[in-house]
């Protein structure tokens, strides 16, 4: 920060003081749950900007809008493939597959959750596979509780695998200009491994419990997975429309067209195409559906978090904590990767992902020249969104999805305590990050 700039803080407090005092107390309150984060965070980026740490135009143009298009268009794009009924019949269908066994029907909804998570989002994946997870449980009358755990931790595991598939995934992406391609060259391995590895524990600590008698399997079997379908037409369209989105997104690398672009582009096609015979009052109404599925709530988190991150990073502290990081590890790169991993990992499990990545990543590319060049930065990247994305496992509040589920849960009379999801979540997460690190050591190190 500039003399002249620092003579422009409130009262002429320490800018370095003032904006790591702003950052604590936000990250307090979140980690409190006494606050809707939400608000927090743009009370903090408020702070931020009425203190003179930030202007409002330096503050608007750190907000990283890349990771916002993203978000908003893959939001749009599902809820309107939500109202074609499209989630049930794949819910049903696995189900059938595995003849209604609670067991089979355990292990096949984790996998779909899985891969929905790393090709939507896993946040997005929970609101549509939980309620019809729920509502199997019941039909079988087998405990719910199985399911709501393995969804928790199959969503953080598949997410893991690409570009939007996590929140952290996109940060690091739109942050670093690592496509969707390489994430999912880099992290796809290591989530099937680790995915395998889980649906196995699943087996060994649900299996004997969860049975159901033939006349509870008969009421699945007599589900009619045609008749979730309520719009054949809409439906072509839309995954159509999503098929396409994807192969933009990795297309768009090389034209240099970023995935925010790309999503918001399908969105708006989807409304288009959809829409084209309607009256332009149906028009209106569909798109008012649309808007009401997104999560508005999650966006300007993220808009405040960015302010608040870009204050302590215009005041030098990100700058001098990589320092500190790279003076512990020797500027060694091998050193510094599992520093970050692990680090990751044991902070995601104590506070959400999701800030404490937006706060690491500048601080990372603090360290580019320390280290090496951006060549030897890349696996540190790596390491940042494995440890983000499955250190999530290792607690309730670990990431934006454990709280949905839980909360979905709760609604549904089924609460997860923090101390019972702790005693599975913590060890699960422990046995992935074995298996991260040595991944990262064969493909980086070897």
């Amino acid at each position: 920060m500039t003399g002249h700039e620092a003579q422009a803080v409130i009262f002429g407090l320490d800018p370095l003081w003032l904006s790591s005092g702003i950052l604590i107390i936000t990250y307090a309150i979140l980690l409190s749950e006494m606050v809707h984060r939400t608000v927090i965070a743009l009370t903090g980026a408020g702070m931020v900007i009425i203190s003179g740490l930030l202007d409002q135009d330096r503050a608007i143009a750190g907000i990283d809008f890349n990771t916002i298009a993203l978000l908003t268009g893959m939001m749009m794009i599902v809820a309107v493939i939500r109202t074609t009924g499209f989630f049930e019949y794949i819910a049903i269908w696995s189900a059938k597959k595995v003849k209604a066994d609670p067991r089979g029907v355990l292990i096949v909804l984790s996998i779909v959750t899985a891969v929905f998570s790393a090709f939507l989002d896993n946040l997005t994946t929970v609101l549509l596979v939980v309620p019809i997870a729920l509502l199997l449980a019941e039909k079988l009358e087998v405990s719910p509780y199985p399911f709501l755990m393995s969804q928790i931790l199959a969503s953080n595991i598949g997410g893991t695998a690409t570009l939007i598939g996590d929140p952290p995934n996109i940060l690091i992406g739109s942050a670093t200009g690592l496509t969707f391609t390489d994430f999912l060259f880099h992290m796809g391995p290591v989530v099937a491994v680790v995915l395998v590895v889980s649906l196995y524990a699943f087996h060994l600590i649900w299996g004997k419990s969860l049975v159901a008698t033939d006349e509870h399997k008969a009421r699945i079997m007599g589900f009619r997975e045609q008749d979730s379908i309520t719009d054949k037409k809409l439906l072509v369209q839309s995954l159509t429309v999503l098929v396409l989105v994807i192969l933009g997104f990795i297309i768009g690398e090389h034209y240099h067209i970023r995935p925010g672009t790309t999503a918001m582009t399908g969105a708006a096609v989807l409304l288009l195409v959809v829409g084209l015979n309607d009256t332009m009052e149906a028009q209106s109404e569909r798109l008012h559906e649309v808007f009401s599925e997104v999560e508005w709530g999650a966006l300007f988190f993220f808009m405040g978090l960015f302010v608040v991150v870009g204050g302590v990073e215009h005041a030098g502290l990100l700058n001098i904590l990589g320092a500190k990081l790279m003076a512990a590890t020797n500027n060694e790169p091998m050193a510094t990767t599992f520093a970050t991993l692990w680090l990751a990992a044991i902070v995601s499990a104590a506070v959400d992902n999701i800030p404490f990545v937006a706060t690491m990543i500048p601080m990372v590319e603090s360290m580019e020249v320390a280290i090496g060049g951006k060549e030897a930065l890349e696996p540190v990247w790596w390491a940042l969104a494995l440890g983000a994305c499955f250190g999530g496992n290792g607690s309730l509040i670990g990431a934006a999805a454990n709280v949905m589920v839980a909360g979905l849960g709760e609604r549904a009379g089924y609460p997860i305590t923090f101390g019972k999801f702790l005693l599975l979540g913590l060890p699960m997460m422990l046995g992935s990050m074995v298996i991260a690190t040595g991944y990262m050591y064969l493909k980086h190190f070897w």
